[in-house]
């Protein structure tokens, strides 16, 4: 996908990560994805650096408040969806078995939104977009290409985005080695699957897991490898392209692809 300048309801829009340590992070994905960064001062000492890809914006990243540090929150990928009416959606968390934690609230003149966690505990960002679409770049190399969530109970995840969101989970056709499922809306993709947590996949928490798009995972990993990132799983072959997961410096989980030709 090109460059775009809207993103439709229930699909996934914007990613930012929480750190410990904003600039270490943004010399590490600066070095690996080739970011480059515009600082927007919010208020108390805290900065929102917005990354760049082909002069649109891709992704942010800001330092973690004490209340976050304090919690034991370790650094990590927040998963934004794009909704009609945030108001709304967030009216239908509780009624769908998750929790509203945050919200609907205004984001200066840049949008309203919401965070919300869904029944098996992974948390999810609604965003009702104005001055701030989300991402510019979607599925070309440096930026999200898709959204993944991890769930200790993936049936009970998936019947609440269904009744949240209006998505349409269905089981995955291609062999991918576990359970899987893949999202549409109105019959047209999402950008977004569901998997179940396994016992071989002890202590795993529910999360939602940002993908990025690669020319070459084997030669990103060996990048990150040198800037001290740790592979969680290696360059791996699946239907899609192929993928490894990584934790940067600081210890937030990601994802990069190379997509199949």
């Amino acid at each position: 996908m090109p460059q775009v300048d809207s993103h439709s309801h229930g699909h996934p829009s914007w990613a930012d990560l929480a750190t410990t340590d904003q600039d270490a992070a943004k010399s590490f994905y600066g070095s690996l994805f080739g970011w480059t960064y515009q600082d927007n001062p919010m208020g108390e000492g805290v900065v929102y650096s917005m990354a760049q890809q082909k002069d649109r914006f891709v992704a942010a990243i800001y330092a973690q408040n004490e209340d976050m540090g304090q919690s034991g929150m370790p650094p990590m990928w927040n998963a934004y969806v794009t909704v009609d009416d945030v108001d709304a959606r967030a009216a239908a968390v509780a009624p769908a078995g998750g929790t509203l934690m945050a919200g609907p609230f205004d984001v200066f003149d840049s949008g309203r939104m919401a965070l919300a966690q869904d029944p098996s505990g992974a948390v999810i960002a609604f965003w009702q977009p104005k001055a701030h679409i989300g991402a510019g770049l979607i599925g070309e190399v440096g930026s999200m290409v898709w959204t993944e969530l991890a769930s200790t109970d993936a049936s009970a995840a998936g019947r609440f985005y269904a009744d949240v969101l209006g998505w349409e989970v269905g089981k995955a056709e291609m062999d991918v080695g576990m359970d899987y499922w893949m999202v549409k809306l109105n019959g047209t993709d999402v950008a977004a699957g569901i998997y179940q947590i396994t016992d071989d996949m002890p202590g795993m928490p529910s999360h939602w897991a940002i993908y990025w798009a690669v020319e070459d995972c084997d030669a990103t990993v060996e990048k990150a490898k040198s800037l001290d990132a740790s592979v969680i799983v290696e360059p791996t072959d699946i239907p899609p392209g192929r993928f490894a997961v990584l934790s940067d410096p600081q210890g937030a989980a990601f994802a990069v692809i190379t997509l199949a030709s």
